[in-house]
Order: C-alpha cells, then sequence, then structure tokens
C-alpha cells in the first residue's frame, strides 16, 4: 500500500494568504493613483492658465493694450475653446482691472487640489483689486490658488 498522497492543491488557508497579499497591494496601488490624479488636474490646470495667459495677451495686441471683460471674449479668435477646470467644468477665476470701461490688466486664477504644489510657491498671490465694468468681481490668490497677472 502506498501511504503518500497522490492529491495535489492548496489549502484554504494558503488561498486566503494570497488573496490578503492581492487586497493590501492594490490598496497601494489605489492610494498611489490618486495623488497622481490630484497632481495630473493640477498640471493642467496650469497649462490652461497658461494658455488663457498668451491668449489675453494676443487680445492685448490687438485692441489697444486693453483686456476684454470675461474670458468667454477670446474664443474662437486668440483661442480655440475657453478651458475650464478638469473638476465640475467650472470655469476659472477671471477678473479684468482697471477704472470705468478701461481694462488695462486681469487677474486670472485657478484653485489647486494639492495645496503642497511647487506652483503655489512661484505664483503672485495678489489681494483682490479695482474691476472694471462688466468684469466680476476680484479675488485674493491666496494659496491653495493659482494665480497670475500680466
Amino acid at each position: 500500500m502506498n501511504l503518500t498522497s497522490t492529491k495535489r492543491g492548496f489549502t484554504l488557508i494558503e488561498l486566503l494568504v494570497v488573496i490578503a497579499i492581492i487586497g493590501i497591494l492594490s490598496s497601494v496601488v489605489l492610494a498611489s493613483l490618486n495623488t497622481a490624479r490630484l497632481k495630473s488636474r493640477d498640471a493642467r490646470r496650469v497649462s490652461d492658465i497658461k494658455q488663457l495667459q498668451i491668449a489675453l495677451a494676443l487680445y492685448s495686441d490687438s485692441n489697444s493694450s486693453a483686456y476684454p471683460t470675461t474670458l468667454a471674449g477670446l474664443a474662437p479668435t486668440y483661442i480655440g475653446v475657453v478651458p475650464t477646470d478638469p473638476v465640475g467644468n467650472a470655469a476659472y477665476r477671471y477678473a479684468a482691472l482697471g477704472t470705468g470701461a478701461s481694462c488695462t490688466s486681469y487677474h486670472l486664477g485657478a484653485t489647486f487640489e494639492e495645496t503642497t504644489n511647487q506652483a503655489l510657491t512661484g505664483d503672485i498671490d495678489a489681494a483682490a483689486g479695482t474691476i472694471c465694468t462688466g468684469s466680476s468681481a476680484d479675488f485674493a490668490g491666496t494659496d491653495p490658488i493659482f494665480d497670475v497677472k500680466p
């Protein structure tokens, strides 16, 4: 009689240990992906703000150094489509600054999700200024708002 068993396979305990290890590894990967998503959305915001700055400079060159009262005045001549925030599709913050109907400057900004983003150390953190007629209210550019001016 042969005393060695010919059955091969895994025990229930071995399977549960493997499933637990896979679960732990997947949770670590998902946590890393969420951080990467935050960083990528903030990088897109910086890129969008830079594109809007270029479009505003083109508008100013064509309009005797004046700026539009809203970002909608840029499309489609100076920028194909005015970009929106990647979360919620809200418009970026924009205020045309000046006196009366004369818009001689602007304040442009986006709210970051990651408050430790290095781009926040290089922005201007401007206080609210005087808006020109037809523009929306200005905003304080304190962090986590990434803001720029010309």
